[in-house]
């Protein structure tokens, strides 16, 4: 509670005052804490060595090795922007670069992210649906739930798995695919739905990457079936660990209509909204509201969208847009709207907005 207390994976306070820093809070020393993330990511411990000597972590040498390096590219992206724009042009390049090793893991031969040895060779029988708790190069999950975890260059991600129409065909598997974890499977992985696992927090954004590929609406189908079937006011009603609290921010997140995949840039993307109306009150004494017309449990899609009275086609809203203040309107449908977010400009992208 309120530090980096390294009991999970990577240097997970970098998001936090990367977010801080974007978005305009006050109250802290800016050159300090830039300073503090960048010393942090080049430590020698978690594996950061074998990053900066080899620019990949081997399996035989770090337990978890996947899971770490695909959290560290991630928050390789936030110190990236930040040096940029603080105008340290030398770190901005060095980090960039390290927010794309997340590549090095990726085998095109069955397009999974897997472990490599000392040597760069891929692990030998390699099967996505297995987990072993602690003592694999995943963490609290197996290859098919770490496939996603890449946030910050999701545009990236698609061109690995073969452009847009063939991340989409492996996206819908992973939430079809029913097959064993195996022995000694991590308890962490529950509230499936196929392979995807919404009982630990590695695959919350990952229901919200279809309009990243022009399909908002099988977006909004996830998120509703787990807001229904996966969150009760009873006793045990959370399919997994609640974890400082994210079981439940997931679904305020939700419920409001949209989702910080990248926790980092700025950007919250739709999905669908449940409530009729909220507000969301700024700390500048702005009012942004949030409605959803002929919103029901049958009318789940989004039909189309209107920000402060004006058409909008983005199937995003940012934050600056929220401190403004002003009126978001979800037009709901009981069929999806397929056009809905398919334009060039109007899936989120992997920038700072």
């Amino acid at each position: 509670m309120g530090h980096d207390n390294r009991v999970m994976l990577g240097y997970n306070a970098v998001p936090i005052i990367v977010d801080a820093y974007f978005k305009g809070f006050k109250g802290f020393d800016i050159n300090l804490a830039y300073e503090a993330v960048v010393k942090t990511a080049m430590l020698d411990d978690r594996g950061l060595k074998y990053v900066k000597e080899l620019g990949f972590i081997p399996f035989d040498k770090e337990y978890e090795s996947v899971a770490k390096a695909m959290e560290y590219s991630i928050y390789d992206w936030g110190i990236a922007q930040m040096a940029k724009d603080l105008g340290k042009n030398e770190d901005y390049s060095y980090f960039l670069k390290r927010s794309k090793y997340y590549k090095k893991y990726f085998d095109p031969g069955d397009r999974f992210f897997k472990g490599k040895n000392k040597d760069g060779n891929w692990r030998k029988n390699f099967d996505p649906f297995a987990s072993s708790h602690r003592k694999d190069e995943f963490c609290e999950g197996n290859g098919w739930q770490y496939l996603w975890l890449v946030p910050h260059d999701v545009d990236g991600l698609i061109e690995l798995l073969g452009g847009k129409q063939s991340f989409i065909n492996k996206l819908d598997s992973l939430f079809i695919l029913e097959e064993k974890l195996g022995k000694g499977a991590s308890v962490d992985i529950s509230g499936l739905i196929g392979m995807y696992a919404h009982g630990n927090e590695p695959g919350h954004h990952i229901t919200y990457l279809y309009p990243f590929a022009g399909q908002q609406w099988k977006t909004a189908e996830k998120v509703r079936q787990i807001m229904k079937e996966m969150y009760t006011d009873k006793p045990d009603g959370l399919c997994g660990n609640e974890d400082c609290g994210q079981m439940s921010a997931w679904y305020v997140w939700s419920a409001l209509g949209f989702y910080p995949v990248n926790p980092q840039n700025g950007a919250y993307v739709f999905g669908s909204p449940i409530v009729d109306e909220a507000e969301i009150t700024n700390p500048n004494g702005k009012i942004f509201k949030i409605i959803s017309h002929n919103n029901n449990d049958k009318n789940i899609y989004i039909q189309s969208v209107k920000l402060n009275g004006q058409d909008y086609s983005k199937t995003f809203i940012t934050h600056k847009d929220i401190q403004k203040g002003g009126t978001l309107e979800f037009f709901m449908g009981g069929k999806p709207n397929k056009e809905f977010g398919s334009g060039k400009n109007d899936a989120p992208k992997s920038i700072i907005y």
